[in-house]
């Protein structure tokens, strides 16, 4: 089987965010032909401003574009702020809206928040966005997780069962779509 690239994104800048120790333990349940580059530049990105996206855009803009068109597909996982998704990643995206790099890309989508809503709403936000810029949203791949801090260890490590199954499903889901 092919080795799959595919770029990770955590919606959290913090350094403890729960969604971050999330996605690092989804990188760790994937098969070997899944390889992952984790993106870690949502901080680096400027304000979103159509007048200085002249040319490739301002370098942090030009990299994360780039790490894009490189992949097979992307992991998301966000927390909820504010009832909807948090800025940082809705800036990175609006960075994307007129260039095309999310077109057809396969992507898996999963809000963990603490709460036992899960991020709901920051889910159906982010959902829209990426179906309006032509993400191909993985059938079966995304997952909405209430009180994730009550199955995950200290470590990061899923420490829930059932958990595991479903993002072991995501995986495989997303694996499919980027074959």
């Amino acid at each position: 089987m092919n080795e799959i690239k595919l770029l990770a994104i955590s919606g959290s800048l913090r350094q403890k965010s729960s969604n971050t120790a999330l996605m690092n333990a989804i990188i760790g349940l994937a098969p070997e032909t899944m390889k992952f580059t984790i993106y870690g530049g949502l901080g680096d990105l400027p304000h979103f401003n159509p007048d200085i996206d002249v040319d490739d855009g301002p370098a942090p803009v030009s990299e994360l574009r780039t790490q894009l068109k490189e992949t097979d597909g992307v992991l998301l996982c966000t927390p909820e702020y504010g009832n909807g998704v948090p800025g940082v990643l809705k800036n990175a995206l609006d960075w994307l809206v007129s260039t095309g790099e999310f077109i057809n890309k396969p992507t898996a989508v999963i809000s963990a928040s603490p709460s036992p809503m899960g991020g709901d709403k920051a889910h159906a936000s982010l959902l829209l966005t990426l179906n309006m810029i032509h993400a191909k949203i993985v059938d079966k791949g995304t997952l909405i997780i209430p009180n994730i801090t009550m199955k995950m260890n200290k470590e990061g490590a899923i420490t829930d069962t059932e958990l595991k199954q479903e993002l072991s499903s995501v995986l495989q889901a997303l694996e499919q779509a980027c074959s």
